[in-house]
């Protein structure tokens, strides 16, 4: 009960500001022109640049991940729209201008003007990514990840991760929830002892999470890790749920563990800070404004394709375990003893991130 009541205070927190906000969007009191530039905005300068600005996004996936339909692309037709065809984006491939190992650091550097992907390449390059990637065992939906990075002026951890990104010469301009990054396998996963042992794809946090569980990491590029699982190489992989059809896992494992190792995996965006600067204070603005409330849609977008997805796995024989709420703290606990402060230990920002993230589990009831 102690749990339910300060969850559901939190969603309704959550959906004031995005009431709030819409509110801020529709005010019928201002007056504007046809092409809705208020006359404040005319008289003073703000308001639309008469130049177009062109961005070319390459982030470290292709068109086969469910970061490109449920992520990128929603993205960007929101900050055209929100700009009014002020700026333009050209969305490419990974390998079109570099590798999707080097995507990050390609907007870092200016080669390219926009990057998506996890954790800054699991951080490596930039640690606080991680804090926004989501914890292990940690925000259970995009309300409470939300709330934690953003929406509750007690916790504000994204501001950690925008300090961070502007010194990568970036400037955080995007993310989205996935869904759960779960654990798919050859053999069930009822509670952490079963982990122990088992080698599995995984990387970066993924490997972090495996590794306390007793398991074994294995690190496989993207498109090797099909056929490693199906030669059994390895007995499965640590994955984004929503996109374990489009690699067509679901043919080749037999398990799905919820609620996932991460409840709430996400994916980020950064434009290039210089060119973030070069814009008009307009510009920023809008693309500042349409932050929350693409990051709620393509949330929901992803969260559909976690049912297809799962429901794909089930016909095609496998089986959906949840773990018991036992359990499910047993595994809670141990990541936070034992993940947690190996993502604190990357940088001072992420152990301040970690502390407020802890911190925010407790007063939403996750932990004791």
């Amino acid at each position: 009960m102690k749990k339910d009541l300060k969850y559901a205070v939190m969603v309704i927190f959550t959906g004031l500001v995005i009431l709030g906000c819409q509110a801020e969007e529709t005010d019928d009191d201002v007056e504007t022109d046809e092409e809705g530039t208020t006359e404040a905005e005319s008289r003073d300068g703000y308001g639309p640049p008469d130049e177009t600005t062109e961005w070319v996004f390459q982030p470290a996936f292709d068109s086969g991940d469910a970061g490109w339909a449920n992520g990128v692309e929603p993205w960007i037709e929101d900050v055209e729209e929100a700009t009014e065809g002020t700026i333009e984006i050209e969305l490419l491939p990974a390998g079109s201008i570099v590798s999707g190992d080097e995507a990050f650091s390609a907007a870092s550097t200016g080669t390219t003007d926009v990057y998506a992907g996890w954790a800054t390449d699991y951080g490596g390059i930039m640690p606080e990514g991680m804090l926004a990637y989501g914890m292990a065992m940690g925000a259970e939906s995009h309300h409470e990840a939300w709330a934690a990075m953003w929406g509750d002026p007690q916790y504000r951890i994204g501001e950690l991760v925008q300090e961070a990104a502007h010194e990568n010469n970036l400037h955080w301009a995007g993310w989205t929830n996935q869904g759960p990054n779960s654990i798919f396998s050859t053999f069930p996963v009822n509670s952490m002892e079963d982990l122990q042992g088992e080698s599995l794809r995984a990387g970066g946090p993924q490997a972090l999470f495996l590794e306390a569980m007793g398991g074994s990491p294995v690190s496989l590029e993207a498109d090797e890790i099909y056929s490693a699982i199906d030669l059994g190489t390895v007995d499965g992989t640590l994955w984004d749920t929503g996109g374990i059809n489009d690699m067509s896992y679901h043919e080749v494992i037999d398990y799905a563990m919820l609620p996932g190792w991460n409840p709430a995996q996400h994916q980020e965006i950064y434009v290039n800070l210089d060119a973030w600067n070069d814009l008009n204070d307009w510009q920023r603005d809008r693309i500042d404004d349409v932050f929350m409330s693409n990051y709620f849609k393509t949330s929901r977008m992803h969260a559909e394709g976690v049912e297809e997805a799962l429901q794909d796995l089930v016909d095609s024989g496998g089986e959906v375990i949840t773990l018991s709420e036992e359990e499910e703290e047993r595994m809670r606990n141990e990541a936070i003893e034992s993940v947690w402060p190996e993502v604190a230990s990357q940088s001072e920002r992420t152990a301040e991130g970690v502390e407020l993230w802890e911190e925010f589990l407790r007063d939403t009831g996750h932990l004791e």
